[in-house]
């Protein structure tokens, strides 16, 4: 579990393609603190450390993730949002997060405002994933607030700390984002599509 409070970002140092699955290298800080086994979320992907070394880590995406997020989608140099899992016992900041995407969406306008950038995006709604005006939801790893909620689309406000801070900062029209949507939204949908 986590809470889509990104810890820090990470560089991807290496890609290696073997069969159908991508082993991703990661440089950050924070590689000397994991073990193998650990489960660290990436742009919001749960992926199992398996091998650490000096400062970077490695984790395997199989088949099914590449084809599901934009995990894929990596290039060397590129920044990634990381974050461990959470400890039992400390504060909850963000939301609870599976570290599971749910689908990919896509950003299709970034206007910056006094104080804040608005990012826009949409999504497939034929996956019955949905969002509500003031709901959460994770964007490439980070726990936000959606506002301008329709059945396609929403919106999330960026502080200049977390665009800073994050992947944001470097979020352009166009580009393929992982989306989960709030764990306790899916379930009361799920509820009442079966009534």
């Amino acid at each position: 579990m986590f809470t889509g409070i990104i810890e820090t970002l990470g560089e991807i140092t290496n890609l290696v393609k073997d069969q159908q699955n991508l082993h991703i290298t990661v440089k950050t800080a924070i590689a000397n603190e994991l073990k193998v086994d650990q489960s660290v979320a990436h742009n919001g992907v749960c992926l199992t450390v398996v091998k650490v070394q000096e400062d970077t880590y490695t984790v395997t995406a199989i088949k099914e993730t590449l084809s599901k997020t934009n995990i894929g989608d990596l290039v060397l140099s590129q920044k990634v949002n990381l974050e461990r899992g959470m400890k039992l016992g400390d504060r909850l900041d963000g939301h609870i997060v599976q570290g599971h995407v749910d689908e990919t969406g896509v950003c299709t306008h970034i206007e910056n405002q006094s104080g804040s950038t608005v990012f826009s995006f949409t999504y497939q709604s034929v996956q019955n994933n949905i969002t509500i005006e003031k709901g959460s939801v994770t964007v490439n790893g980070v726990s936000l607030t959606v506002i301008n909620s329709t059945d396609s689309s929403f919106s999330v406000a960026i502080i200049p700390y977390t665009k800073d801070n994050t992947s944001f900062r470097s979020l352009k029209v166009h580009d393929k984002v992982n989306l989960e949507f709030d764990v306790i939204g899916k379930y009361v949908s799920r509820l009442t599509q079966n009534k």
